[in-house]
């Protein structure tokens, strides 16, 4: 696992604040691995999921650390979005 999914891992559990998710997302960061994020927290894994979100580092960093909109990323095609829009939709509201 490399050290981008380890921190993000962590990142993401401390900002869901021992909330989980009430579906299943993964995200994609190219390069790097996969997280998945669903009622138990974050963890590191590639399974499948209702909604997959795939970005390089730098944008998957930005929207984490609140610098980017995950909507502006979308529009802008810096993050792509494969599966359940509802699903992604409610994942924003988790990561704000």
């Amino acid at each position: 696992m490399s050290d981008v999914v380890t921190e993000a891992v962590a990142a993401l559990n401390a900002k869901m604040a021992g909330n989980g998710f009430d579906r299943t997302a993964k995200f994609v960061i190219e390069g790097e691995g996969a997280i998945m994020i669903d009622e138990a927290g974050a963890r590191a894994a590639d399974d499948p999921a209702d909604v997959t979100l795939t970005a390089d580092t730098e944008t998957f960093k930005a929207i984490l650390d609140g610098e980017l909109n995950p909507t502006s990323a979308f529009m802008t095609g810096k993050l792509t979005v494969d599966g359940d829009m509802g699903a992604a939709m409610a994942l924003s509201g988790v990561l704000a």
